[in-house]
């Protein structure tokens, strides 16, 4: 079953929870990414979980095993469900931050951030890649092998993710848009129907959702898409 996650990307505490009251009952997990924890910090954090709202701390840490375990260990007071590290920060770095998690919440490994594009990554990494495919696949074995609980990957690789690492290992996918939205700062996206036919675990919608002059209008037309794709397993 997908579970629909939704990324509260505003600048400030006050548009985070008006956000939430706009959505009411219709969600009960939010994604708390890097401007508004900065902005706003563990308290925004508490003031979710006060309102019976699991968070998803999206912070993508990528530093020393040290330090990201403390890091870690801090995230996990905050009663979190779910939180990020860079999988390109190492095996040592994931064993680390997956011993100071002790399975109080859900550690994700960012494979390839979707703005990525595959001459962005040949760039980065210095080298040719054959397929972006095998880089996320690659990138997912490795969060695995270290002791993470799941992913973070595009629509467009989920599904390769999906066939090597098997079932009962979390699969996220960002990047979610409709046919006719604008990609924004995406390169590699995909449609619901699509992250959930392909394996996805968890749908984190932004601005499909967040944007829309009605989010809780948005948000029905991402539940009626799946229904009429087939699509399993979206609870309201």
């Amino acid at each position: 079953m997908a579970e629909v996650i939704i990324a509260l990307d505003l600048a400030s505490r006050a548009g985070a929870l008006r956000m939430v009251e706009r959505l009411g009952d219709a969600v009960d997990f939010y994604k708390v990414g890097l401007e508004l924890y900065a902005r706003e910090g563990p308290a925004l954090v508490q003031e979710l979980r006060a309102r019976n709202k699991r968070v998803f701390l999206d912070l993508k840490l990528h530093d020393i095993p040290t330090a990201v375990a403390g890091a870690v260990r801090a995230a996990a007071d905050l009663d979190i469900s779910m939180l990020t590290v860079h999988a390109a920060g190492g095996s040592p770095m994931m064993k680390a931050a997956a011993d100071a998690a002790a399975n109080r919440l859900a550690l994700l490994g960012v494979t390839l951030l979707t703005s990525l594009s595959r001459h962005d990554v040949e760039a980065t990494w210095g080298r040719t890649v054959a397929s972006l495919h095998e880089e996320v696949v690659r990138l997912a074995d490795l969060a695995r092998n270290s002791g993470l609980h799941g992913v973070v990957a595009s629509p467009q690789e989920a599904r390769a993710v999906r066939h090597r690492l098997g079932e009962g290992f979390l699969l996220v996918t960002p990047g979610i848009r409709f046919p006719d939205a604008a990609l924004h700062d995406q390169a590699r996206v995909g449609t619901p129907a699509e992250a959930v036919h392909a394996g996805a675990s968890h749908l984190v919608l932004g601005r499909v959702v967040t944007a829309a002059p009605e989010p809780a209008v948005a948000l029905e037309r991402v539940w009626r898409s799946l229904e009429e794709s087939g699509a399993a397993g979206l609870g309201r």
